[in-house]
This record gives C-alpha cells, sequence and structure tokens, in this order.
C-alpha cells in the first residue's frame, strides 16, 4: 500500500511530462509553420487566412475565443538607419546626423498581430506601446505602423536592442540590406495541468524569419 501511495504520483507525473512534451513540440511546430508563412507574405489579417492558422493550432486549442488555451504572436521589425530617417523626413541633410529620428540605431515594430488568448502571455520582445505622448496607432486591421511613427515614436521600439545588422568593421558593412525586416512569430499554450504537482505551466516557442 505504501509502495503504491509512491508509485501512483510517479506515473501521474511520467504521464503529464509526456503529454507537456507532445504539446511542446506542437507548439515549436505552429511558431514555425506561422513564421514561414508570415514570412512569406501571407496576410493573416484577412479572414480566411487567419482561419487557417486557427486550424494550423487547433490540436493547442488556438481559437477566436477569449478563453482559448493557446496564443501566436506575430511582429515584423525593421532596423532605423539613416535611409529609413531619410524617408521619414527626420534627417538633417546639411549636418548629416538625426533630425527627429527618435528611433535611430534602433529596432522597430512595423507591424503586430495577435491571435487566441492573448492575455495568457506577451511577447519576449515587448510591444507597440499604444497610448500616451510617444505610443503608435497600428491600423486596427492590418496591426501596421505607419513609417512616420516608427521611425519618431519610442513606443515603437521593441526589447531587441543589442544586435545592430549593419555593423561597419574598418569600412567593410556586414550584415542585412538596408530596409531587411525581420518576421517574428511566437506561440504559446497553456501545459497540461495536475494539482498540485503540476501548475499553470504554459510551453513556448519563438521563430525568427
Amino acid at each position: 500500500m505504501f509502495v503504491s501511495l509512491m508509485l501512483i504520483p510517479l506515473f501521474l507525473g511520467a504521464g503529464v511530462l509526456g503529454v507537456d512534451l507532445i504539446r511542446t513540440l506542437q507548439t515549436v511546430q505552429l511558431a514555425r509553420d506561422a513564421g514561414h508563412m508570415y514570412a512569406r507574405g501571407i496576410d493573416f489579417s484577412q479572414p480566411g487566412n487567419d482561419t487557417i492558422l486557427y486550424q494550423l493550432g487547433s490540436s493547442l486549442g488556438l481559437s477566436n475565443a477569449a478563453n482559448a488555451s493557446a496564443v501566436v504572436i506575430l511582429s515584423n521589425l525593421i532596423y532605423v538607419d539613416q535611409s529609413q530617417c531619410q524617408a521619414a523626413g527626420a534627417w538633417n541633410s546639411v549636418t548629416n546626423m538625426p533630425n527627429g529620428c527618435t528611433n535611430y540605431q534602433k529596432w522597430v515594430f512595423t507591424q503586430r498581430l495577435e491571435f487566441g488568448n492573448v492575455s495568457m502571455r506577451t511577447s519576449n520582445l515587448g510591444g507597440p506601446l499604444t497610448s500616451g505622448p510617444t505610443g503608435v496607432n497600428p491600423d486596427p486591421t492590418t496591426g501596421k505602423i505607419s513609417q512616420f511613427q516608427y521611425v519618431t515614436q519610442a513606443g515603437a521600439v521593441a526589447n531587441f536592442n543589442s544586435i545592430n545588422p549593419y555593423s561597419n568593421v574598418s569600412g567593410v558593412i556586414s550584415g542585412l540590406p538596408s530596409g531587411q525586416t525581420l518576421y517574428l512569430a511566437e506561440a504559446a499554450a497553456t501545459a497540461w495541468q495536475l494539482q498540485p504537482f503540476f501548475g499553470n505551466a504554459a510551453t513556448y516557442s519563438f521563430g525568427m524569419f
């Protein structure tokens, strides 16, 4: 009897770990598939396309319901360099310096789309600030932020400032060409719970393209 008291929780725990491992793999695949399609130009702001995304994540409980058990976060980012400042009219051609280009040499959001239960997890890169004097106003349908706003408004900056893709070493510029965008897909899902041994954990995965 005493042996059973020890073995039963062990068996149950092993079962929960096994199910959560499967959900983790499904979460990884969902982030990968969503990111691939997003980077190839699929417009997930369109009803027909977001239906495909919900179908991909149906095994994790991804849906448009507020209490869904999964979430997908899609972000489009760009590094603000001189050409971006010039295009937004925020560069002084006389001094060859930024003029109102608040986000010069920073990564910024140019689009943000969320699907599923948006309250269960936030992005690792933060999100565009949509209120206050430094906030931005994403399009309510497409989630896109205008170039002038993502160049001049601090609320568009992502928590991703340690990487400079246009590094200049001894006069040689390496990395991405100017204007290249970065696509980020993040997925999370509620893990299987077994109280009191396993609480409100969640699986998470991301992919950059």
